[in-house]
């Protein structure tokens, strides 16, 4: 995969030697202009829109992402609990299943709870009568395969075939309606608008006689709206002929956009030396700091790489032959100690970081590019990764 953003913005001007080596800096001020563009959308387009958690946990700006967001979503009990302790409004959990144990706090937590099949909806119908008895209030969504791919790679792609994402459309019939409220369509990743487009016309026909009774549609994410190219008035005008056709509120949940060049991962170079080109050993590793780099994979931009110069590998420290983040250039040989920091990370890198052979986690820095004001909010230690093990 290709890259859909690496513009630095302010992060052009930003000392690297400021935050601790590894670090991940997140620029307040580029979250904000991200979430401004998507409340924008959400105004124009009358619908609400959520952050996806999983692409973007960072809860020391949860009460900026409520300035401009209705809620967010959650992939299951853990990221529920992190959404009612640190986030305003709603929220709706997904999964593609879910157990007993758990469903009872998710439907106390959850404002929708969606099913990924008409049977789990069944299977669990004790459970939520159950809840309801109990006073809690929630809506029940079913999540729907459009069995019309648009994906790039197929690991991303929910669409692709005998997919374990969403109910085929194809099967929908109106029994399988019984106690649901609102629909989930996700099949997008880093997409503008026209997938989504073709997705609604390949699925729209065969929705429109079920949607008698939905009271929600809720497209999912993977909109690169805030990207400088997404068609935003396109998309404002499709949301509001939706929701006016079919009379239901239209829901979007975008992960990836709300921060999208908003945060760089900092390192530093540990160690150079030859092997048929010069190869650099850093404080990044690929496979414990950016897992994508190796499971998309894909090549982060680096930071103020040059067009000439000397080609270097990077690759990480720990002893996964293949933890290599990619060749680049240097306007000179790198020595031990240079400070080095790839752009647009923190959406999905900071999620998904692990210590694998005890390497430590990146600490977490929060700036504001328009006060230059930086705080870490996060360092962790030694117990981070004695603390996961037994």
């Amino acid at each position: 995969m290709e890259t859909r953003a690496g513009d630095p913005g302010a992060f052009a001007h930003f000392d690297l030697n400021r935050v601790a080596s590894p670090a991940f800096v997140v620029d307040e001020v580029a979250v904000r202009r991200n979430l401004a563009v998507l409340k924008d959308v959400r105004d124009r387009g009358n619908a609400r829109v959520l952050l996806a958690l999983k692409a973007f946990s960072m809860w020391s700006l949860a009460d900026v992402v409520g300035e401009y967001l209705d809620g967010v979503c959650a992939s299951g009990l853990w990221e529920a609990r992190l959404a009612r302790e640190f986030y305003k409004g709603e929220l709706t959990t997904y999964s593609p299943a879910y157990k007993a144990q758990d469903l009872p706090e998710i439907l106390r937590l959850s404002d929708h709870v969606i099913f990924n099949s008409p049977d789990q909806v069944a299977r669990f119908a004790d459970l939520i009568a159950q809840a309801r008895a109990d006073g809690e209030v929630f809506e029940i969504g079913l999540r729907l395969n459009p069995e019309h791919s648009e994906g790039e790679v197929a690991k991303y792609d929910p669409a692709q075939p005998c997919s374990r994402l969403g109910f085929p459309v194809s099967q929908l019939r109106p029994e399988h309606m019984q106690g649901v409220d609102g629909l989930h369509i996700h099949a997008l990743c880093e997409q503008d608008f026209e997938p989504l487009a073709r997705i609604w016309a390949a699925v729209e026909p065969t929705l429109t006689p079920l949607l008698g009774g939905v009271k929600w549609l809720n497209l999912g994410g993977g909109h690169h709206v805030t990207r400088a190219d997404y068609q935003t008035d396109r998309l404002v005008a499709f949301l509001n002929e939706v929701a006016d056709r079919h009379g239901v509120q239209v829901y979007l949940e975008p992960g990836e956009a709300v921060a999208l060049d908003a945060g760089i991962l900092v390192g530093e170079v540990l160690d150079v030396f030859d092997n048929g080109m010069p190869i650099a050993i850093t404080d990044i590793s690929a496979t414990c700091h950016m897992p994508d780099v190796i499971e998309a994979p894909y090549r982060p931009a680096m930071l103020k790489e040059p067009a000439e110069g000397v080609a270097v590998r990077l690759g990480g420290p720990s002893c996964l032959a293949g933890d290599i983040i990619g060749d680049y250039v240097f306007a000179e040989r790198p020595t031990p100690g240079t400070r080095i920091a790839f752009l647009d990370q923190a959406h999905y890198s900071m999620v998904k970081t692990n210590t694998f052979n005890g390497v430590p986690l990146p600490a977490i820095a929060l700036w504001n590019s328009d006060t230059d004001v930086l705080r870490q909010v996060r360092q962790f230690d030694y117990a981070a990764f004695r603390d996961r093990l037994s």
